[in-house]
């Protein structure tokens, strides 16, 4: 929880690419917690959280 918290900060503070960074890592732990507890619930949300902060971690530019 600390670190989406500190993602969040980072985030309104505008401290990039520190903020993406942060967030997935938040989301990459409480997603293998969602595991460890057979929450599928909980995994499925955090995979689709990984995926968008990993296309804003690598920069993949779409559509505008």
């Amino acid at each position: 929880m600390a670190l989406v918290i500190a993602g969040a900060l980072c985030t309104s503070l505008r401290i990039d690419p520190l903020n993406i960074m942060l967030l997935n890592l938040g989301a990459l732990v409480y997603m293998i917690w969602a595991m460890r507890i057979r929450e599928m619930n909980l995994v499925i949300v955090n995979a689709v959280l990984l995926a968008i902060y990993a296309i804003g971690l690598l920069g993949v530019p779409g559509p505008l």
